[in-house]
């Protein structure tokens, strides 16, 4: 059975840092991309980063560019997300996805872990 479990989620004041993990397990993801969406109240999934099997072109939306760093390990089926200089509006459901391709619909999704950022 695939699994896809965040972690590190959390509340945090503006400007303050959290790290996201995401450990996947059930079958061998050689190849997948792995990414991060989000979710707020009212508003639909968008997508937050994501990055390759082989690492080496990480790809962020344009509002997290300079505060988010996507990074994984491939060893440990692991991938996280460093969030720096949070803002009230990054508050959302965190989602990680592993696809091939970058084909998200077609992917593995996680549960989500939540992320407040008051202000």
């Amino acid at each position: 059975q695939v699994q896809l479990v965040e972690s590190g989620g959390g509340l945090v004041q503006a400007g303050g840092s959290l790290r996201l993990s995401c450990a996947a397990s059930g079958r061998t993801f050689s190849g997948y991309a792995m990414g991060w969406f989000r979710q707020a109240p009212g508003k639909e999934r968008e997508f937050v980063a994501a990055i390759p099997w082989s690492s080496n072109s990480p790809y962020y939306r344009n509002s997290v560019k300079g505060r988010f760093t996507i990074s994984r390990d491939n060893a440990k089926n692991t991938v996280y997300l460093e969030m720096s200089s949070l803002k009230p509006e990054d508050t959302a459901v965190y989602y990680c996805a592993a696809a091939l391709g970058s084909r998200w619909t077609d992917g593995y999704w996680g549960q989500g872990t939540q992320v407040t950022v008051s202000s």
